[in-house]
């Protein structure tokens, strides 16, 4: 009887041993956030551990960075599984580039709206214009083309009556 008491108390000795040498959440939660502020490309990831499970949330920079996050924790000790919830940015819409042209060209097709036969381009400041129209019309529209400040207006195409 005696060796079974003594057998009996050395496998809860080992087992009690081995069970907490196993790594605590809190501690493996620490070790992950010590990784994780070390590099200032993780600083917006954030962690949670549960039975051994790393679950990272937060935003990165890029997909490169979301993988070097996968890497670093999985190799903290007493990590069974990794869990990525990081997000990746959609990158920013590209800038709308606005010509210098494109608002003399807008003004210059308001101007000519009403005036049937002419037509009137804009190339680097220069307006040109075409078509007949009387000369009434042609200096009101001058004037009008006058105010939008173009470099200078070509009127070789032009046909006045």
């Amino acid at each position: 009887m005696k060796l079974s008491k003594v057998l009996f108390a050395l496998v809860i000795a080992t087992t009690v041993s081995f069970v907490s040498c196993k790594p605590k959440d809190s501690d493996i939660q620490a070790a992950i956030e010590k990784a994780l502020t070390a590099n200032p490309d993780f600083a917006k990831a954030t962690v949670a551990v549960a039975d051994g499970v790393a679950t990272i949330s937060g935003e990165v920079k890029d997909d490169a960075t979301k993988t070097a996050i996968e890497t670093a924790v999985k190799a903290i000790k007493g990590v069974k599984s990794f869990v990525n919830n990081t997000t990746v940015p959609p990158p920013p819409p590209a800038p709308v580039v606005i010509t210098q042209d494109d608002p003399l060209t807008q003004g210059v097709k308001d101007a000519i709206k009403d005036i049937p036969g002419i037509t009137a381009t804009v190339e680097d400041g220069v307006v040109k214009v075409a078509g007949t129209i009387s000369k009434d019309k042609w200096t009101m529209l001058r004037k009008a083309i006058d105010a939008l400040s173009p470099k200078k207006v070509d009127g070789t195409g032009l046909t006045i009556k």
